[in-house]
């Protein structure tokens, strides 16, 4: 679906005009199953008019948020914006092979064994860091731990193998329980998004004046990348199992890339790229979560695919539309049977299953789309939110 609209100028703006360049095309790769709200498109078509943007992409997970739409892919000529990165720069999620037995799941253990997760890494965080090239920060005591938010960490079984061969190729098996890594740049991403916004506001940077900021941005995207590797070496340690990665894929960054044979940034504000191997995309904790392999389509969507089901509901309606249906006990269960460890009353309101859009829907479009292919279907077995 394109939107083609030409943008307004307010009266009293005109001085704006000669820094505006012709709107951008609008793409939104949505069926009306995937409930994409007025409000998210009306962001994304503000988006494509903003100076040197050339493409706004909306995905089927598109849902509203403060500045942009969450769930786009935006494409620039001469400018970068980042306040269309957010301030989780790097979060994304990475997917494990675990030694734990799927077929046969022991839930009930597993989750009395994730405890002290939200709890600072007893390592020695700074030379985790430097073994990957990584300086210190600051913001250490936050290396290895999930966060708020919708960040999660979730065992997970397969429920069905949908391309036999790729799967074989992953190492991906029946019999294996796998860990979904769901994280980022914690305090770090803040830090660098509000250090731009005290001086800029919610302005671009033109050619010439991005250095310093991609300079601080790639540092988050490697310790966000850092962090969900610790995250999983603890939860390796408490299940006494091991675990090999099958794909790490960023879905909060801006990268340079040819883009419709000119040499552009796409900036992802939650949306995966199409560029790099197989891609998780999650549902509700009460959801499967389907591994897609990109197609060769994607690139007609900024090269980028859905990184989740997307929120239905904002966080300030959940709680009045739930409590009165389920209890804590409730949500701490799921209609798959999976175990949700989250001690925090309101956030697991907030991160109710009824909060988010229909899985399903988001994946049928993405291949109705021609953007990718799914390859496995998982089923969660336990969600560590937090603990007290």
């Amino acid at each position: 679906m394109t939107l083609s609209r030409n943008p307004s100028i307010p009266a009293g703006h005109e001085a704006q005009r000669a820094e505006l360049t012709p709107r951008g095309e609008v793409r939104l790769f949505a069926s009306p199953n995937s409930w994409i709200e007025g409000s998210a498109v009306t962001q994304l078509e503000k988006t494509a008019s903003l100076p040197g943007m050339r493409l706004a992409a909306g995905l089927p997970d598109l849902h509203p948020g403060k500045v942009a739409p969450i769930g786009g892919a935006f494409v620039s000529d001469g400018w970068i914006y980042p306040t269309l990165v957010g301030n989780d720069i790097g979060c994304g999620i990475a997917l494990y092979r675990t030694g734990l037995d799927g077929r046969k799941p022991k839930r009930e253990a597993w989750a009395n064994k994730l405890r002290h997760l939200d709890r600072p890494w007893s390592g020695d965080a700074a030379r985790f860091l430097a073994d990957r090239g990584i300086a210190k920060t600051g913001f250490e005591d936050a290396l290895g731990t999930i966060g708020g938010g919708n960040h999660f960490a979730e065992l997970q079984a397969v429920e069905a193998i949908v391309d036999a061969a790729r799967c074989e190729e992953l190492g991906i098996t029946p019999d294996s329980a796998y860990l979904c890594v769901h994280s980022g740049s914690r305090g770090l991403g803040e830090a660098i998004l509000r250090m731009h916004t005290d001086r800029y506001g919610a302005a671009g940077l033109p050619t010439g004046s991005w250095d310093h900021y991609l300079m601080r941005h790639d540092d988050a995207i490697r310790w966000a990348e850092a962090n969900r590797e610790l995250i999983a070496d603890r939860i390796f340690e408490q299940l006494d199992t091991r675990g090999t990665r099958i794909t790490s894929i960023c879905h909060n960054w801006v990268e340079r890339r040819e883009v419709e044979g000119r040499d552009s940034w796409i900036h992802r504000k939650g949306a995966a790229p199409s560029t790099q191997g197989p891609v998780l995309v999650p549902g509700s904790r009460g959801a499967f979560s389907y591994l897609m392999m990109p197609l060769p389509g994607a690139a007609r969507a900024a090269y980028s695919l859905a990184h989740g089901a997307g929120r239905k509901w904002s966080r300030t309606e959940c709680r009045g539309k739930l409590e009165g249906r389920f209890t804590v006990k409730d949500l701490q269960r799921t209609q798959l049977g999976s175990h949700v460890i989250c001690e925090d009353r309101e956030l697991l309101y907030e991160e109710a299953p009824q909060a988010y859009k229909n899985i399903t829907s988001v994946i049928e479009d993405l291949i109705r789309h021609g953007l990718a292919q799914p390859i496995a279907i998982l089923r969660p077995l336990v969600t560590y939110k937090v603990r007290r």
